[in-house]
């Protein structure tokens, strides 16, 4: 019996392994698309929770690799935040590019995962959306948790698309509105 491996495979494997953050050299992820079409409103509830989380953390310093309040990489500083609002999430921008549902270009919603190609054409920065085209991430620039404009050009040219990971709200719940200042 002869039993064949997807080169294809062999090197998602691999590039999983290697992405430990979003300034981590080495292989990026594309995001996956998804069925759009199924994008559901998030809860709420678990938005609020979620977007609360993430401007408490505004100002902590940036850490390759960080995970925790005493520093941040991107991807540590999202699944800080979703674990925080009982979100369980991967480690790597890799993995969170494949995670809940592709959201239609143009229409983010507060607590969506936004990634962004900032060393190659594939995804190698992830930011949680606020609403009303902001959005706070842990950039390796400037060294702190911040809150950004997605139409900044920097950011408008490195957008790549977004990912609904809040499951949908429950019966009777009012969507998700942008977040309070």
């Amino acid at each position: 019996m002869t039993t064949f491996v997807r080169p294809g495979l062999v090197v998602s494997v691999i590039a999983l392994a290697l992405t430990g953050g979003c300034a981590a050299r080495g292989p990026t992820a594309r995001v996956t698309p998804g069925p759009s079409a199924a994008v559901l409103d998030a809860s709420p509830s678990v938005v609020q929770t979620v977007i609360d989380r993430a401007f408490a953390l505004v100002g902590s310093p940036y850490r390759l690799g960080g995970a925790d309040p005493s520093g941040f990489d991107c991807s540590g500083f999202v699944a800080y935040v979703f674990a925080q609002a009982g979100i369980g999430l991967p480690r790597t921008v890799a993995s969170l590019a494949t995670r809940g549902a592709s959201v239609p270009t143009g229409y983010p919603a507060p607590g969506d995962l936004l990634f962004f190609a900032t060393s190659s054409g594939r995804a190698s920065h992830v930011a949680i959306a606020l609403g009303n085209d902001r959005f706070v991430h842990a950039p390796s620039s400037r060294g702190v948790v911040r809150v950004e404009r997605l139409d900044a050009d920097y950011w408008a040219r490195r957008y790549l698309g977004a990912r609904r990971v809040i499951p949908p709200a429950l019966p009777g719940e009012v969507s998700a509105a942008a977040p309070r200042e």
